[in-house]
């Protein structure tokens, strides 16, 4: 029988990736110091079981603000309620520099189509990406889309 972690799943369900562990594990450590394999492994186990705790008390701070999504300002004050308090400020510089960053990457095209859309661009393209989407839903996946139709955008001026 495998070990269960506190929800009910194994331990090897709720993991972090190995390889990429170590390499954290001896950027940390001056170059000639050995880290036993389950030394390593122990290290691994506490950041699954931090990262358990801190996503508990996120979610409990949630919680309470009857919020139904966790927010960075949820594990902010899990840290604080944890006694982690002084590793907040830290946090909170890598959060907004990884917010930095992923506000570069979509800038720069890479999760973008490259060019900018205007609003009737944009409006036109989310028109007719639900126009395939009914088409689908309605068993016409095959045929073109239809454009939408003008009458239900704009009332007519005939009346």
């Amino acid at each position: 029988m495998e070990p269960m972690d506190i929800v009910g799943r194994t331990k090897e369900d709720a993991s972090l990736p190995k390889a990429t562990m170590t390499k954290i594990i001896k950027e940390m450590l001056p170059p000639d110091v050995r880290v036993a394999r389950d030394t390593q492994d122990l290290l691994i186990e506490c950041c699954v079981e931090f990262i358990n705790l801190i996503s508990s008390e996120s979610n409990d701070v949630c919680n309470r603000e009857e919020k139904r999504t966790i927010a960075p300002e949820h594990v902010l004050k899990a840290l604080e309620v944890l006694g982690f308090g002084e590793y907040i400020e830290e946090v909170y510089a890598a959060y907004e520099q990884h917010r930095l960053e992923t506000m570069d990457t979509m800038r720069s095209g890479k999760w973008s189509n490259g060019a900018e859309m205007t609003e009737e661009e944009a409006l036109a393209e989310q028109q007719r990406m639900f126009a395939e989407a009914r088409a689908r839903m309605n068993g016409g996946g095959a045929s073109a889309p239809k454009q939408s139709d003008p009458e239900s955008q704009h009332p007519s001026s005939d009346s």
